[in-house]
């Protein structure tokens, strides 16, 4: 009898604990992603903005490229937890952004520290 009502309260302590961390884990995992995904967006907004002033043909791929991405970007569903290719499409914009940092002869390392949020590029 002590057994199953032991069990019984280790299991409903268990999974009330296992919830909280849960959400505690998927609200931090979540500003990370939102954070990485909001600097890529505004990283391409600034270039296309600079780079629509003076037009030639290599600015035009660049152009076209940082289209790519910010569409990318924009199609992103970031209010859909359940997405199933949400990692998937993740990867996709990262090397997206890769390849735009390379066309751009711009370094495209992104960093987040856990106290303090910086970026470099």
């Amino acid at each position: 009898r002590f057994h199953g009502e032991g069990y019984q309260e280790g299991y409903a302590e268990g999974s009330h604990v296992g919830i909280a961390e849960g959400r505690r884990y998927g609200s931090l995992h979540g500003a990370r992603i939102g954070s990485e995904v909001g600097s890529y967006l505004g990283f391409a907004l600034t270039w296309h903005c600079l780079l629509q002033t003076c037009t030639n043909k290599k600015n035009s791929k660049k152009i076209r490229a940082l289209d790519s991405l910010i569409g990318m970007i924009q199609k992103f569903p970031y209010e859909d937890p359940t997405y199933d290719k949400l990692q998937e499409d993740l990867e996709k914009i990262r090397g997206k952004f890769k390849q735009v940092c390379s066309m751009l002869n711009i370094q495209s390392d992104f960093r987040t520290d856990t106290e303090r949020s910086s970026l470099t590029f």
